[in-house]
């Protein structure tokens, strides 16, 4: 039988509670609920590192956060490593990318060219047989301010529409959910998810083949069209837990901006299902959507991501397609480390030297409830360990450490790891964190 083709929606920034799966906030995201009716969702998901270089560098090479080849933004992954993309390619994958790639963010920092007016830039030693890597959203202001470094800021001065974008930027703090001055058709996303479905389109008919999509939104700074603007313009949002002194109305704006970030996401979901529907691959197409890490949006006083805390490490996760069973929820630990196992298993390909990565397939097919007693997510100075219930917290040299229950404590407002009554609880989690050393 033929291998799967593979379709991994990868926006940037996107927590894991921000979908319409949480009924507690309004938000309209029907083409996720409608994957989410025909594949498995997983409610405890959580990626191997909040921070967007050593997360996607995790993703191409298999690896946990602590070996991997990039733990900073400041790395780029060395380019004769083996990835996920590579070994897809060996084993007869058309492999195609767009987006925001990040797997030379030190390229990205240091002002180095990383991208090519085309995109094109490193994407055949990365594994890709075609594709678009273009700029972030800071990295794109900044590098094109005097003229375009990446292919982004190219199509925007094509348009006599860089100015207005890098105008834009300048004005943004870190509040400011003022609308964008560019049209519907040159925002990024909408720009990015156009190129993916004619990345496909042009894709060989003889072929299985990969798209890894790679939104940047809904990233900060809140930059949204008009339009986007009045799709939450009368909508109430909770205020963030532990807000600190920003204005109520401020939060909730930036709140606003961010859902229309997510519902204009969910649309490209739409339009990628129609798509395949179209081209008679859709029952023949493993799609996946996650993201690379979440956003604090506030709480805690903390904006971003980088933290152990569960809006930054948790993110969505939905698999669906052929094999997967249908409305289902798996509610143990999961990681998006482990779709590299799970795309290498289904298309058939070689394990990566050193994998860390384990299939979720026993997962996928009901087979199995739990492939991990617990997940690991970490960066610099800390690190995590989650069983889907409990967490532990681990800072430096481990002379310091936190536990929370987030089926009581969502919020991560309590650490509990003075009671007697979790001890064992805390020595298991210890235990596995001791693994990752």
């Amino acid at each position: 039988m033929r291998q799967p083709n593979i379709l991994f929606l990868f926006p940037d920034q996107l927590r894991h509670d921000w979908t319409g799966a949480n009924p507690d906030l309004p938000l309209r995201t029907p083409h996720l609920d409608a994957l989410n009716a025909r594949g498995t969702r997983f409610s405890n998901a959580v990626c191997p590192s909040p921070l967007c270089a050593p997360c996607r560098a995790s993703i191409a090479s298999g690896r946990e956060y602590p070996r991997s080849p990039v733990l900073g933004n400041e790395d780029n992954l060395p380019s004769d490593r083996p990835t996920l993309y590579s070994h897809l390619r060996d084993a007869g994958y058309h492999t195609m990318a767009c987006g925001k790639l990040d797997l030379n963010k030190g390229d990205c920092i240091a002002r180095r060219p990383a991208w090519g007016l085309d995109g094109r830039a490193h994407l055949e030693s990365w594994g890709f047989s075609d594709g678009i890597n273009n700029e972030g959203k800071m990295d794109g202001a900044n590098s094109g301010r005097e003229k375009p470094q990446g292919p982004y800021l190219h199509f925007l001065e094509e348009r006599g529409l860089r100015q207005v974008h890098i105008d834009d930027f300048a004005r943004r703090t870190k509040l400011s959910s003022f609308a964008t001055g560019l049209p519907d058709d040159a925002y990024c996303d909408n720009w990015i998810g156009q190129n993916g479905l004619d990345l496909l389109a042009a894709a060989p008919a003889e072929s299985p083949w990969f798209l890894q999509v790679n939104f940047t939104g809904p990233h900060n700074p809140w930059d949204i069209t008009e339009g986007m603007k009045a799709l939450y313009a009368d909508v109430d949002f909770p205020q963030p837990h532990a807000a600190g002194g920003d204005p109520p109305e401020a939060l909730l704006e930036v709140r606003r901006n961010y859902a229309a970030m997510v519902e204009n996401i969910d649309r490209w979901v739409g339009a990628y299902v129609d798509a395949l529907r179209a081209r008679g691959e859709l029952e023949h197409t493993l799609i996946v959507f996650s993201s690379d890490h979440g956003e604090m949006l506030g709480d805690h006083d903390r904006w971003g991501k980088s933290l152990p805390h569960q809006p930054s490490i948790g993110v969505p996760l939905t698999v669906a397609g052929p094999g997967v069973q249908a409305g289902a929820t798996v509610r143990a630990p999961s990681t998006i480390l482990d779709l590299v196992a799970t795309f290498l298993e289904a298309g058939g390909a070689e394990s990566l030297p050193a994998m860390e990565s384990q299939s979720l397939w026993p997962l996928l097919t009901g087979q199995a409830e739990a492939t991990r007693p617990c997940v690991f997510s970490a960066l610099d100075d800390w690190r995590v360990a989650f069983d889907g219930r409990y967490k532990i917290v681990e800072w430096g040299d481990a002379s310091r450490r936190g536990l929370y229950d987030l089926k009581k404590d969502p919020s991560e407002a309590r650490d509990i790891s003075d009671l007697a009554d979790v001890d064992d609880i805390q020595s298991a989690l210890v235990e596995h964190l001791q693994s990752y050393v």
